[in-house]
């Protein structure tokens, strides 16, 4: 918020800056506030500091302004090197003002002062230099020079996102532009601009300077200078001298008379020179120019800084080959005036800067290079043409694109040299007629333009041949036209707005090789004029009909359109490239089969009924995909073909041609996934096989283990995927021939075994057979690369390892084993793995009812494919805020790992301080994914992510009635919602070839469109959190939509790009309505994209509803004769954790879900709970009986979730004793985040012994644990109805304890708020932060955890590092005056547990929360009574004291 308490280590100076002001106060023309206010008192060391009343005098002193300033100095850090958290108060008088209109603000200005990078490792230093920050009440008719006047300062200057400074025009008013940038973000309410205005935050999205920033090493790199001794000659003759040394642009500048530029200059140009070491002086250079008159300075630095730095820049200009100055992205104004001494330059890259025309160094200046032949002004901002570079006659290349100009000067003509000039990016609609007697001119870019027509002058510019007017307003295409610009062959009119290509006459265009059309409006083409045409793209139109002449056809790409058939003629005998995918066709054209130098043909995504026989077995193609069509069969292979790949998947194929593999003997790649295949064929007609078929993709079809046997001739096969057939095994002498085999996916089949040959296969490095029956551990982790195994949703009941595992084991996941157990010699070697995965055996205890009554349940999956890194998080909630609520999200990075991981920290909270300011879905909803979007801090700036939430609600109107659904969404990632058995899509895809919208709004804001579709090259989304610097072009404000749900809706699936790239939505519908399980589901979901061909990361979340007519989730009740005990444990819990001393976990018992701990402790850490049965039984009196589930529409009666001593029940619940069910993982390399723990808050979720343990609770599934029973005594009547005053019926109770034993540790937790922890999911599910490589970052403030995420020290394998020693935080705190009561009440129980003695409390480590000089008020009601001791029952949260 913009008003925040203020700090009392700050400064706070207010200062009035008017005179004569009336007590009450006004506003002034120019709409700054001149109240005038009270005395501001500094609260500064204990001493009371009274500011004294009165105005400025002297020259400081600007009447007229009467602009409001207050100063604060010696601001805290918050981790960030480029924000700054700023706690201060606006007073009384400042708060009303604000608030009487919305136009009125807060500006902060920062000092000059750049921010040295911090080390790089440890927190902050406390000597770093600290920016000035002043804090400037005004309003947004402000302007600069009425600040700069009240400041006496000399102007102000501007920075977006972390990059270049520009100096502000007087007229441009600061405030204004903030909230015209808020605006055009996203956000509508003006009251919310206006307190985002006010943050410190937004300082990394936009900044203002009093001053110019000062960058030594900007510095360093545009001009270096000082007063050195300097000696010119080899010879010994001549004398050491102090004299001015400059290094500017290619030159060594040596004043004759030192610490003056007066007299003469001794120019050494040193491009192809040297700079060498003289070793018998200290810090000294040797500066030699090139050629046969070469000169030689020898400089003498004072400093081993000062020699580093010109032995690094000088050495730079010497490795150049040609003349080169590059001053790009340097903020500059003007030339440093020292380059124009380097009159060698040829050439000159001011791009990105803010060049000016006026001014010693300014545009204006130029001519003075007189060999200049390359300038490069793009991105300067200049408005007009600069009509003094016409005068630099040498330019060869001119680039100004991107300088918003609107016509070019006549004078373009005197550039008679000229050969290359760009104008991309700006305001044209038209060229001047002397730009046609530039006869040397051969290039020339008009794209992203506004031009309506092909520019007459083209006709005279014969040297050009490329026509480049992407982007522009083309809307009709004249060939008659063309032929009259006999010079150009190829043309670029991509992303035009063409409807239509106009041929008048039958004269033929020859001239013409390569023509662009795509992404325009065309519903038919005919280009058979064009007789000489080599490449055609014309994808993405809307096309019926294509009509071309194939005389000289090369290439041809026609994907996405709506054809039927393709008309070329003559038969095309050049054409190697043909793309017809995603369209109509029902059959081949005759001629593709006559094509004789066809190589690649993709035909995927069309009605294909049948391939024709020719076209098989032609003896130029090499790669055909045929994929998602009606294919039946494949004709037979008559003879030995060249085909190397046949994509085949999602046909319906039964049988594949016998002769295959062995008249294919170059395939290397066969992808037959979704048909009907219930047989292969042999890989040979003998013994001896010849096949060098290298992936084999087989998944999703009816084989058998009889195929096993045809796989053995495959001896070159690298990856194979056969799942989700009907193998019942594999055959163990078939495997074992299999030696060259790296990836290996047996998922989804109905296999018992994996054969014990598959340790032959020395190469394998990933094994996948999750959802299988198999019940023994394969012995596969004595294979020397094995990388990943996934056994997960199996029946594996023990695991037999070998003396040590390979170092190369990175992944084992065996959640989904409900049998499983672990040994302590197990877990001992499971300790070196990076992410072991396991969950425990859930039973159902009274204690669940919480998490049973919530109407969905969820499972995911995420696989990193081939690449190195995983990209994408997940956050999954199914307990969100104080109601029935649920929050789901995930984040795809493309290619960063930072942004997916912040998300996936900080969404949950921040969507929940939004629903505190708003209830509208489409409010807060956006103002989730804007604020998010800012608190990615420097971390968004250059790296964004795609990103989706979801939010199961009800309806703040109808609290009773049914859910509703929210969906809000930037980027690829997607929603998909089944409803009776039909995908119902809930998002909107924002990338530039799906939305026409956002192409359109891109172009009118004249960004760059490369010719992959991608902003400036970076990324094909319009609309993404993060990737700052591309703004106004991308941007983050969500696509939002809300749908009622209903008992018809199934499940909801969310995914990556590549999951529904490769998945449709009714196959993934389809895919989920098989697999009941949610994590099953998730994972058959990400197998399938991989096996269909996906290489990306892949991410996928299946939640599954089980919402009734009126989103009722209740249970008939259960009897209430019958005592509520747990269910009684058969088995032990195979794997668990052993908490540290102050540390409580909250586990969660959602299925296939998975938490994290480091798993670099001993067996005697974990060991004494994973497999052990002894310590996880419980006494049971009677049989289990699961609780009455209740809803939110019929809550039961509780007491704030507590057990009341004496209510029925409660004598024979164990309560919090019981072991919480949980799913876990164990993962080494885990995170420190380099906090400092005296100023940081303690690590929730996480527990360290000392040995580096750490756990965290699962992300994705969290509950809390609500422990309910019913009041009996009248007593605890009367506290239930005082109970019910509170939302929900649930009562809040400050200094409350909860206290547990758990194997044996006792573990103290201090209550806080029910409902303000509960409201945060950074307390109910992002204890610990489950990143996608395993590693856990501290739930910290939100302004703090991101920058602190990003700078903590990484290993070289990605894994953060784990602390080695204890934290003050991780000691076991229990207030004495509570001790005797706790050995009480545990004593008690010693039927249940066993409790080891107190620890000692270090008077230093005690919590203040304990250090109350009163007893707390709830302590009579834990003493123990007669009879069986009550266990207290209140909400477990996860906390570290």
């Amino acid at each position: 918020m913009a008003m925040e308490d203020v700090d009392n280590n700050s400064a706070v100076e207010a200062t009035n800056t008017k005179t004569g002001i009336k007590k009450g106060g006004d506003v002034g023309d120019n709409g700054a506030c001149i109240d005038r206010q009270p005395d501001t008192v500094v609260h500064r060391a204990g001493l009371n500091q009274t500011a004294g009343r009165g105005s400025r005098s002297g020259h400081g002193a600007h009447a007229a302004t009467g602009i409001r300033v207050l100063k604060q100095r010696n601001i805290k850090r918050n981790g960030s090197r480029g924000c700054v958290a700023r706690k201060t108060r606006f007073g009384s008088r400042e708060r009303d003002w604000l608030k009487g209109d919305t136009q009125r603000g807060c500006v902060c200005l920062y000092g000059g002062t750049v921010d040295p990078q911090p080390p790089a490792t440890g927190p902050q230093a406390s000597s770093t230099p600290q920016t000035d920050l002043q804090l400037v009440l005004c309003s947004t008719s402000t302007t600069v020079e009425e600040l700069c006047a009240q400041r006496n300062g000399q102007g102000l200057y501007v920075q977006l996102h972390g990059d270049l400074v520009r100096r502000l025009d007087p007229a441009e008013r600061p405030l204004h532009m903030v909230y015209d940038y808020l605006a055009a973000l996203g956000y509508a309410d003006p009251m919310r601009v206006q307190q985002e205005a006010a943050n410190s935050d937004l300082s990394c999205l936009i900044r203002f300077y009093s001053e110019h920033p000062v960058n030594a090493d900007q510095q360093e790199r545009t001009l270096l200078k000082g007063v050195f001794s300097v000696r010119k000659g080899k010879s010994q003759l001549h004398k050491w001298a102090e004299r001015q040394v400059i290094l500017c642009g290619t030159c060594l500048i040596v004043a004759s008379v030192k610490d003056s530029l007066t007299g003469k200059m001794h120019i050494l140009p040193l491009v192809g020179g040297k700079v060498e070491e003289v070793r018998r002086r200290q810090h000294c250079l040797m500066f030699s120019s090139a050629g046969s008159q070469a000169q030689t300075y020898f400089v003498n630095f004072d400093t081993l800084s000062d020699y580093q730095r010109w032995h690094r820049q000088a050495s730079k200009v010497v490795s150049q080959t040609v003349s080169l100055v590059d001053l790009s992205c340097y903020s500059l104004e003007t030339v440093p005036e020292y380059l124009f001494y380097s009159q060698d330059i040829t050439h000159l890259n001011l791009r990105h800067n803010f060049m000016s025309l006026q001014g010693p160094g300014g545009l204006l200046n130029l001519p003075r290079f007189s060999q200049l032949k390359s300038l490069n002004l793009s991105h300067n901002r200049l408005g007009v043409f600069p009509e003094c570079v016409c005068e630099i006659l040498t330019l060869t290349e001119l680039n100004l694109s991107c300088n918003s100009l609107h016509n070019v000067p006549a004078q373009i003509g005197n550039l008679q040299s000229l050969q290359t000039l760009s104008l991309d990016g700006n305001h044209l609609s038209s060229l001047p007629e002397e730009l046609g007697g530039l006869n040397q001119l051969n290039g020339l870019g008009l794209s992203f333009n506004n031009f309506s027509h092909i520019p007459a002058v083209l006709e005279r510019l014969s040297a050009v041949d490329k026509l480049a007017m992407a982007g522009n307003r083309v809307e009709s295409l004249e060939l008659c036209t063309l032929s009259k610009m006999s010079h150009l062959k190829n043309i670029d009119l991509r992303l035009n707005g063409l409807h239509s290509v106009k041929t008048e006459d039958l004269e033929a265009v020859s001239q013409v090789t390569q023509l662009d059309l795509r992404d325009n409006c065309l519903e038919s083409l005919d280009l058979s004029s064009i007789c000489n045409l080599e490449t055609l793209h014309c994808q993405r139109n809307q096309l019926g009909t294509l009509t071309l002449s194939g005389f000289t056809l090369r290439m041809l790409n026609a994907s996405s359109n709506r054809l039927t058939t393709v008309n070329i003629y003559p038969v095309p005998n050049q054409l190697t490239q043909m793309d017809l995918s995603q369209n109509l066709l029902e059959y081949l054209p005759d001629w593709v089969c006559d094509c004789r130098k066809i190589e690649m043909l993709d035909v995927t995504h069309n009605l294909l009924s049948e391939l024709p026989p020719r076209l098989l077995n032609s003896l130029s193609l090499r790669k055909l995909l045929a994929g998602n069509n009606r294919l039946q069969r494949v004709p037979d292979l008559l003879d030995h073909i060249p085909l190397e790949v046949l994509d085949l998947q999602h046909n319906k194929l039964s049988e594949l041609p016998d002769s295959l593999f062995y008249k294919a003997l170059n395939l290397k790649y066969l992808n037959v996934s979704a048909n009907a295949l219930e047989n292969i064929p042999p890989s040979s007609q003998s013994e001896e096989s010849l096949s060098t078929l290298q992936e084999l993709y087989l998944t999703g079809n009816n084989l058998n283990e009889n195929c096993g046997t045809l796989l053995v001739g495959h001896q070159n096969l690298r990856i194979l995927h056969i799942a989700y057939n009907q193998l019942l095994s594999f055959p163990a002498s078939k495997l074992s021939k299999l030696e060259m085999l790296e990836e290996l996916n047996l998922s989804g089949n109905k296999l018992k075994t994996i054969p014990s040959t598959v340790s032959s296969c020395k190469r394998l490095h990933t094994l996948i057979a999750h959802s299988n029956h198999i019940t023994v551990f394969p012995e596969i982790l004595n294979l020397p690369e094995i990388k990943l195994v996934d056994l997960s949703c199996n029946e594996l009941t023990d695991i037999q390892l070998p003396e040590s595992l390979p170092a190369t084991l990175q992944e084992l996941d065996l959640t989904g084993n409900s049998t499983l157990t672990l040994e302590h010699k197990t877990l001992n070697l499971f300790s070196h793995i990076p992410t072991l995965k396991l969950d425990q055996k859930s039973s159902t205890t009274p204690g669940d009812s919480l998490s049973a009554s919530t109407p969905w349940n969820h499972g995911y999956s995420e696989m990193s494919g081939q690449r190195n890194k995983l990209c994408v998080s997940v956050l999954a909630v199914d307990r969100f805020g104080d109601n029935v609520e649920a929050c789901y999200g995930i984040f795809d990075g493309d290619r960063n790992e930072e942004v997916p991981r912040l998300l996936q920290c900080t969404m949950g909270d921040v969507l929940c301080e939004e629903l505190q300011h708003s209830s509208v879905d489409n409010v807060y909803m956006c103002n989730t994914f804007l604020t998010s979007h800012r608190k990615l801090g420097m971390a968004g700036q250059k790296l964004g992510a795609s990103a989706l939430l979801c939010y199961i609600h009800h309806e703040p109107s109808d609290p009773g009635g049914n859910f509703s659904l929210t969906v809000a969404n930037v980027g690829t990632c997607q929603a998909v919602l089944c409803r009776d058995g039909q995908p119902v899509p809930l998002s909107k895809v924002y990338s530039l070839e799906n939305c026409t919208e956002e192409m359109e709004r891109v172009k009118l804001s004249k960004a760059i469109i490369t010719e992959d579709n991608k902003v400036s090259g970076v990324t094909c989304c319009s609309r993404l959190l993060g990737c700052s610097y591309l703004s106004p072009w991308v941007l983050p404000k969500p696509w939002v939509h809300t749908e009622l749900l209903c008992s018809r809706d199934e499940f909801l699936i969310l995914g990556n790009r590549a999951l529904f790239e490769r998945v449709a939505f009714q196959e993934a519908v389809c895919t989920v309505q098989a697999v009941r399980d949610p994590c099953a589901a998730a994972k058959k979901l990400c197998s399938l994209a991989q096996s269909y061909g996906c290489k990306d990361n892949i991410e996928a979340v299946v939640v599954s509803l089980h919402i009734g007519e009126d989103s009722c989730t209740c249970e008939p009740p259960v009897s209430t004769t019958e005592p509520r005990v747990p269910p009684p444990t058969s088995a032990s819990v195979p794997v668990t954790v052993t908490p540290g001393p102050s540390d409580l976990p909250t586990l969660s018992s959602s299925s296939g879900v998975v938490s994290e701990f480091s798993s670099e402790t001993s067996a005697s850490e974990v060991g004494s709970e994973a497999g052990s049965t002894a310590s996880d039984e419980h006494p049971s009196s009677g049989p289990a009986s699961r609780p009455e589930r209740r809803c939110s529409l019929h809550p039961a009666t509780t007491l704030c979730g507590f057990m009341v001593p004496g209510a029925p029940g409660a004598a024979t619940h164990p309560g919090l004793f019981q072991r919480q069910p949980s799913s876990a993982t164990f993962s080494s390399n885990q995170s420190d985040n380099g906090l400092d723990s005296d100023d940081e808050a303690p690590l929730e979720g996480v527990i360290s012994n000392g040995s580096k343990l750490e756990v965290e609770v699962d992300i994705h599934c969290c509950a809390f644990q609500l422990r309910s029973g019913a009041p009996d005594s009248p007593k605890d009547l009367d506290l239930e109805k005082r109970g019910s005053n509170y939302p929900n019926g649930k009562m809040r109770r400050q200094n409350s304890v909860v206290v547990s034993a758990t194997n044996g540790c006792l573990l103290a937790v201090c209550g806080r708020e029910i409902a303000d922890l509960k409201k945060s999911p950074s307390t109910s599910s992002l204890f610990g932060k489950k990143l996608s490589n395993g590693s856990v970052v501290v739930p910290e403030d939100s302004h703090n955890l991101i920058e602190v995420a990003l700078e903590a020290p990484k290993k070289k394998s990605g894994y953060f590092t784990a602390p080695a020693q204890q934290d003050p935080e991780d000691q076991l705190i229990v207030p004495p005056c509570l001790e005797q009561e706790v050995r009480e009440q545990l004593r008690g129980q010693n039927t249940l547990i066993s409790v080891p003695p107190l620890p000692s409390i270090p008077p230093i480590l005690k919590d203040p929360v304990w250090d109350h000089p009163h007893p707390p008020a709830f302590a009579p009601s834990i003493v123990p009574g007669p009879g069986p001791v009550p266990i207290l029952q209140q909400e477990v949260y996860d906390t570290a004291l």
